[in-house]
């Protein structure tokens, strides 16, 4: 599906290495047979995200490049976004990218938990949080121990 594609290829407005597909905000592109009709299916990675806007204008900009100009774009809060929702690809593009991915909980009650967040650029587990408010409020600011660098790290939510 061309639409599919289309919006799968939108980059987030914020942490420009990943998709909105990557990151999982993307829930659903369903097309009507009959009218070709467009409706996507987005969610937030935290209620009140300000990138929401931006993401909501390139996912219509990609479909009118894609022959779909009269599209819906839906916003769903329910089941929330979590950081489980993160593809394998999109982890490992956010830790090429210097960005510390957070690891999957893949439990329904488990409560996230991080005992070492390993630096994207050596691997140590060797690390300290240096702020808890990073570049985006999805993004924490941490130091390596070993290798010195700082880097972000994204909250698990």
């Amino acid at each position: 599906m061309r639409a599919r594609e289309a919006v799968a290829a939108v980059v987030d407005p914020e942490i420009r290495v990943v998709t909105i597909d990557d990151l999982g905000i993307l829930r659903s592109v369903e097309e009507d047979p009959a009218t070709g009709r467009v409706v996507v299916t987005i969610t937030p990675t935290y209620t009140g995200c300000p990138a929401m806007d931006v993401i909501r204008a390139d996912i219509r900009r990609a479909l009118v490049t894609a022959g779909h100009p009269d599209a819906e774009v839906r916003t769903v809060l329910t089941p929330a976004w979590s950081t489980d929702f993160i593809s394998e690809a999109g982890r490992a593009k956010l830790a090429a990218a210097g960005i510390a991915p957070p690891s999957p909980t893949r439990a329904a009650d488990a409560v996230p938990l991080t005992l070492a967040v390993r630096c994207p650029q050596c691997g140590s587990p060797e690390t300290e949080q240096v702020s808890r408010f990073g570049s985006t409020a999805c993004k924490a600011l941490w130091r390596c121990r070993s290798c010195r660098e700082p880097f972000d790290h994204l909250k698990a939510l």
